[in-house]
């Protein structure tokens, strides 16, 4: 599995109410996010931002790339440590803190998640398994802010 990989996203604006970008508050915030062979996705800004609060926002898009990349790392570990996951469930938080001129950053991403193992023999694995699957993920390795974890283990 060495080597590089490309991911291509086609984006389109869909937010020309007729008079394009003619004024801040003239144009819709909705895209359209496509990949070959996978369902569109409707995405806008935040709603501070004038988007549309029932359409996926970047801000969303990246703390759930977060959450979903630690979670399918964390199960390769448990498979690695013979840990036998039954039940997965994240709650991620990411804090977006703005600059006040205009732009802004992440803070830091805390995952929440919520693993039931099956035996209780395997909870110490299971914990520490979250290492490994930081250290795995390819998400967590390419931003520039915190990305925390705090786990809590239980078994069947």
């Amino acid at each position: 599995m060495l080597g590089e990989h490309s991911y291509f996203v086609r984006t389109e604006w869909t937010g020309d109410r007729g008079t394009g970008t003619s004024g801040y508050r003239d144009y819709d915030r909705s895209v359209a996010i496509e990949i070959d062979g996978k369902p569109a996705l409707a995405a806008s800004a935040d709603r501070p931002f004038r988007g549309d609060p029932a359409k996926w926002n970047p801000e969303d898009l990246l703390v759930a790339a977060l959450s979903e990349c630690h979670l399918l790392s964390y199960l390769h570990a448990c498979v690695r440590a013979g840990v036998v996951v039954t039940s997965y469930r994240d709650e991620a938080r990411g804090v977006l803190v703005l600059d006040g001129r205009g732009g802004g950053a992440f803070r830091e991403v805390v995952l929440r998640p919520q693993v039931t193992v099956a035996d209780p023999s395997m909870v110490e694995a299971a914990l520490a398994a979250h290492a490994q699957a930081h250290e795995w993920c390819f998400i967590a390795n390419s931003v520039n802010f915190p990305v925390r974890h705090d786990p809590v283990v239980t078994a069947e």
